[in-house]
């Protein structure tokens, strides 16, 4: 009977002009100077709309990272640790689980029916947020090691040099991670608890094993487990998102 009358309401629904309606909503706006360079570089006016469309690129979403990174250097500089490096992994970690996915994005529908492949969306919108995730760690770590020395040019150098291959590693496995979750589970939330309690425990254990607060980006036996795990999540991301195709 419950399933006669849900039919019954679903007949009246004009099921076509609902998905008009939704297309309507993603693409009536004309693109703007960002949009049509993107189209450029990407060879795609789609694929530049989709990517604009990323919630965790949206401007709400780029404000609260900036102020997430703003607090860990504000902190490392208090009490002199590179806390920059422990918040970079899961920040990005969890800005590329909502940045594709079914509940989260709002072009989810038109991207699995797009001519270029979800895939390609997938890996253009993710390598974006990581650039951005990237950059802003840089930028952060870079401020406040040249503040904790000071201005010296030599030491101001050589953490540069440290920031830069320290921290990037473990935030892709934590990256790549975190998206093999989200999308074989297509959900992004799945995927952001996966990331964040991954280097959560990742970041506890080898502290309590070397009593280093930042041994989880700064020992090097730990760069095969990385590599390690970006490759298996990789192979992961590739079979999910060949069989999720059209299936909304």
């Amino acid at each position: 009977m419950s399933d006669h009358a849900d039919d019954v309401r679903l007949s009246g629904i004009d099921l076509s002009r609902v998905w008009t309606g939704v297309a309507a909503e993603i693409w009536q706006r004309r693109p703007g100077p960002v949009e049509r360079i993107a189209a450029r570089l990407l060879r795609s006016p789609g694929l530049a709309r989709a990517l604009l469309t990323t919630p965790s690129l949206l401007l709400p979403w780029l404000i609260s990272t900036v102020v997430v990174f703003g607090v860990g250097g504000a902190l490392s500089l208090a009490g002199a640790q590179p806390l920059v490096w422990l918040i970079a992994p899961v920040a990005a970690a969890i800005g590329i689980a909502y940045a594709y996915g079914p509940g989260v994005d709002p072009a989810w529908e038109l991207a699995c029916s797009m001519a270029v492949s979800d895939r390609m969306v997938l890996l253009v919108r993710a390598v974006c947020v990581f650039a951005v995730n990237a950059l802003l760690g840089l930028a952060f770590s870079g401020i406040s090691y040249e503040l904790t020395t000071h201005g010296v040019h030599g030491r101001a150098v050589h953490a540069a040099a440290a920031v830069t291959f320290a921290w990037l590693l473990p935030m892709t496995a934590n990256c790549a991670l975190t998206l093999a979750v989200a999308v074989a589970s297509r959900s992004a939330s799945l995927g952001a608890i996966a990331g964040v309690t991954a280097w959560a425990s990742t970041v506890g254990a080898l502290r309590t094993a070397s009593g280093d607060l930042t041994a989880a980006v700064t020992n090097s036996m730990t760069y095969l487990p990385y590599l390690a795990v970006a490759a298996c999540a990789a192979v992961v991301i590739r079979y999910a998102t060949r069989t999720q195709r059209g299936a909304l």
